[in-house]
């Protein structure tokens, strides 16, 4: 397995900066099994292996943190970690926010081969987490004898500068030469960094993109992760054939929900991009 080393805004004004080309989405043959189990975890299974984003799998309660903001779970999640069967990787997006990794989510990283995280979580985790930097690469081989490369992509998790307060995140990209590619955004409120994951990746095939709107006022309520139409924007610039929304239920701090973001892509014209199940 080799690794290769390779600005949040609103959603209005990159609607005007990213207008829509009016070009036909792709529509690929392949279709990548994808779940969500509440949160922002997501059953992925591509190539013969299972992949799980951010493992929350806790009861809901609270969750107080160092600088005082506690953060609630509303709903459990819709598949236990013992009912999950095995993962073989995990992808976090980052550690230090209890709606992406909670108690239960901790313990499943022990018992999982790998995860590919951030530098700064696989500092802090330790054990068998693996760092990426943004557009860093590690290949995983398929049971099939195949190659599947995971892809660090660039997040930012609030506007522009927010990084000493939020800290580090990353997406992912997933590939293999016979399939469609997957995209999970990760914790991400920046439509410039999706762009950039555009201009290198489109036409993406799925993208699961992470939503709801969460805010924070010591950043003058600036999103910390996209709302429903900057998640319309992001499907029109990643030229997405299917679109998994995530990280928009189970959370009291967000501030939009699943519906918001029906709503955003139907007012956009992409409702049929989505899968909701």
């Amino acid at each position: 397995m080799a690794a290769r080393s390779a600005d949040s805004s609103g959603s209005a004004e990159f609607d005007e900066q990213f207008p829509d080309s009016g070009e036909q989405i792709p529509v690929s043959g392949e279709q990548i099994p994808v779940q969500v189990l509440g949160g922002p975890t997501v059953l992925i299974e591509y190539g013969g292996l299972r992949f799980l984003t951010d493992p929350t799998f806790d009861d809901p309660g609270d969750y107080p943190s160092p600088s005082g903001r506690t953060l609630t779970k509303t709903a459990p999640p819709r598949t236990s970690a013992a009912a999950l069967g095995p993962v073989d990787v995990v992808l976090l997006s980052h550690d230090q926010h209890a709606d992406n990794l909670d108690h239960s989510g901790r313990a499943l990283l022990a018992a999982t081969p790998r995860t590919l995280t951030t530098p700064a979580a696989a500092g802090r985790l330790g054990g068998g987490t693996e760092p990426l930097t943004p557009w860093q690469s590690v290949d995983l081989p398929r049971p099939d004898g195949g190659t599947v490369t995971v892809t660090a992509a660039p997040a930012l998790h609030g506007p522009k500068g927010s990084e000493p307060l939020v800290g580090e995140v990353t997406g992912f990209l997933l590939t293999s030469a016979d399939l469609p590619s997957v995209y999970v955004s990760g914790d991400n409120a920046s439509l410039e960094l999706v762009q950039e994951i555009a201009d290198r990746y489109a036409p993406v095939d799925t993208a699961v993109l992470f939503a709801g709107a969460p805010r924070m006022p010591v950043l003058d309520d600036a999103l910390l992760v996209l709302d429903g139409k900057g998640t319309a924007t992001a499907a029109r610039l990643l030229a997405a054939r299917r679109v998994v929304p995530a990280h928009c239920d189970s959370w009291a701090h967000f501030t939009e929900s699943r519906d918001d973001v029906v709503a955003a892509f139907e007012q956009a014209g992409l409702a049929d991009r989505l899968q909701l199940d």
